[in-house]
């Protein structure tokens, strides 16, 4: 029994095409999306996700603007252009591509976009309303993998769910959208004892710790549902993820391929979050 693959592509584009149908009647109604997407320096990584980002703007007739700045921008020029953006009626979602070169502290920068404008829910106001379980945005990659679980088929209420990272990108915010979903919870670190023990019990496994393969078969409930997150390169340089694929889904009920997996979702909720924040924006305009 082969797990079923649970293809971030093929559910991204389906999101995708609500989004555009959606913006359209937005822009109808005389409010385009507006996406502002800032890079830092030249991190290869990096580049190729403000490609993606662009790309996905295009994709659903959102209006973006691209602001790419030289790696010794000063924090003063970079707040007052988050400032520019903030004030800027047509821009809608503010995004800070990080990781940010390291004379900037990426907290003070955060904190200085608008929180209605925050997409990518890093700022602490939007970083609360998801711990109370009263948010208007969700982090892009843990909104995307809860479409994947449904896409699994698997309902999360009374499941166990065990998270592999607390990163406050995706391990934190995960375990509280499974919670609010009436998932039982585990997060698992570097510090935790027996991890394979804990891993076993988990019907919804999420893992988020950036080390090539990490998750193998002896660690995997018989039928679970499988998250990869991560974006490694394996021994030969060839991308993979967190979690030994050709071990692991011969065991899983659904597994994420990497790539192909969380990537494109990750992209698409960000198209989701702008589309929200342009929704609120209008409304608040009426």
């Amino acid at each position: 029994m082969m797990a079923k693959l649970l293809s971030g592509k093929l559910v991204s584009a389906r999101v995708k095409e609500e989004l555009k149908t959606e913006a359209a009647q937005l822009t109808a109604a005389g409010t385009q999306p507006g996406l502002a997407v800032v890079i830092v320096g030249d991190d290869p990584a990096s580049k190729v996700y403000v490609a993606n980002k662009e790309k996905a703007c295009a994709e659903l007739n959102f209006y973006s603007e691209k602001h790419a700045l030289p790696a010794d921008t000063t924090e003063a020029e970079l707040l007052q252009l988050i400032d520019h953006l903030n004030h800027d009626p047509k821009i809608h979602g503010i995004l800070v591509q990080l990781p940010l070169p390291p004379h900037l502290d990426d907290k003070i920068i955060i904190n200085h976009i608008l929180p209605e404008k925050d997409v990518d829910a890093f700022h602490p106001v939007n970083v609360g309303k998801i711990m109370i379980g009263d948010f208007d945005f969700v982090p892009c990659t843990p909104a995307g993998i809860m479409e994947l679980i449904k896409e699994s088929g698997v309902t999360v209420t009374g499941k166990e769910c065990v998270v592999i990272g607390r990163s406050n990108i995706v391990g934190k915010p995960m375990s509280m959208l499974l919670l609010h979903q009436n998932g039982t919870v585990t997060i698992c670190h570097s510090k935790t004892q027996n991890l394979k023990e804990v891993t076993r019990r988990a019907d919804i496994l999420v893992a988020a710790v950036g080390i090539p393969k990490f998750v193998t078969a002896d660690m995997v409930k018989p039928g679970a549902v499988v998250i990869d997150v991560g974006m490694d390169r394996d021994e030969n340089g060839k991308l993979c993820g967190d979690v030994d694929f050709a071990g692991v889904e011969p065991i899983a009920g659904a597994i994420t391929p990497v790539p192909g997996g969380v990537g494109p979702m990750t992209i698409a909720m960000l198209m989701r979050n702008t589309l929200t924040a342009a929704k609120r924006a209008h409304q608040k305009q009426i």
